[in-house]
């Protein structure tokens, strides 16, 4: 991928931005002025969801930002206490309602949470058969979550948007969801910022003339994983989106993996059940 508006084909043939810009934990003031800064950077995909309580004004960011609809790709996501059929498609017409927006391009179930999600996954379906969101998907999911889903579901998510970043590389799920044509996404991909210190990083990151986030940033890249990269300072958003005048070497891609450490700072699904 060369540039910021290059796209991965989702399993349902819709393009999405490889690069996307996360609004979570942003409000305010502050979360209208980072989106519109974003899409004037050159970011087309924004992700937000109905747990974040910025829907309005993110909607309202992308109406001021003067960028076509067709242009934008607009992910939010469904909270656990509205799991269920009826449940997610009232809690759906209200997220379009605050975002302003006809169309949602794709809708996440937020957490698998205890048991609800297949009936959930029910009406994720409904809302894609009628045209309300041009895709479906699901956040932190497990391969169990995954196989239990597809027993019994349709349509295959077209993504997986999780924790991922150089402690948490997710090689199992990332290796399942190629197989079966689900897109990984990473949320956190700059860990909260925990990484820009570590050794190797800063070394390749010197070796490019980048900073350590572009690095990391990079590396989810060149694995073929879509990532939302979350800032509100302007600067910061726009080294975030310089990403692609470099490419990392095989050598650098197997210093980073070996950070490995199943280190997460975000809730283990297992555990988030409600």
């Amino acid at each position: 991928m060369g540039n910021i508006a290059d796209t991965t084909v989702l399993n349902n043939g819709v393009q999405m931005p490889w690069l996307g810009f996360g609004t979570y934990k942003a409000e305010g003031n502050e979360v209208y002025e980072a989106v519109k800064t974003a899409i004037e950077v050159g970011y087309r995909s924004i992700d937000t969801a109905s747990i974040y309580g910025n829907e309005e004004l993110v909607g309202q960011a992308i109406r001021d930002s003067g960028a076509a609809r067709e242009n934008l790709f607009v992910t939010t996501k469904l909270w656990n206490q509205d799991q269920g059929f009826d449940s997610t498609l009232r809690a759906f017409e209200e997220s379009r309602k605050r975002l302003g927006l006809d169309i949602i391009d794709l809708y996440l179930i937020h957490w698998p949470g205890k048991d609800r999600y297949k009936e959930t996954w029910k009406a994720f379906e409904r809302l894609y058969e009628e045209g309300s969101v041009r895709a479906i998907g699901v956040s932190n999911f497990h391969i169990h979550h995954l196989e239990n889903l597809l027993k019994d579901s349709n349509i295959v998510p077209v993504i997986n948007q999780v924790e991922l970043h150089p402690r948490l590389t997710q090689q199992e799920l990332h290796q399942y969801c190629r197989e079966h044509q689900i897109q990984l996404e990473s949320w956190s991909p700059l860990m909260k910022g925990k990484l820009t210190e570590q050794a190797d990083i800063v070394e390749i990151a010197a070796k490019y003339g980048k900073t350590s986030s572009q690095v990391i940033l990079r590396w989810h890249l060149d694995r073929g994983i879509v990532t939302i990269p979350k800032s509100v300072t302007a600067h910061r958003i726009r080294e975030n989106a310089d990403l692609f005048d470099f490419k990392l070497t095989a050598e650098d891609m197997g210093r980073i993996n070996a950070l490995h450490l199943d280190e997460r700072v975000g809730p283990h699904p297992d555990k988030l059940l409600f």
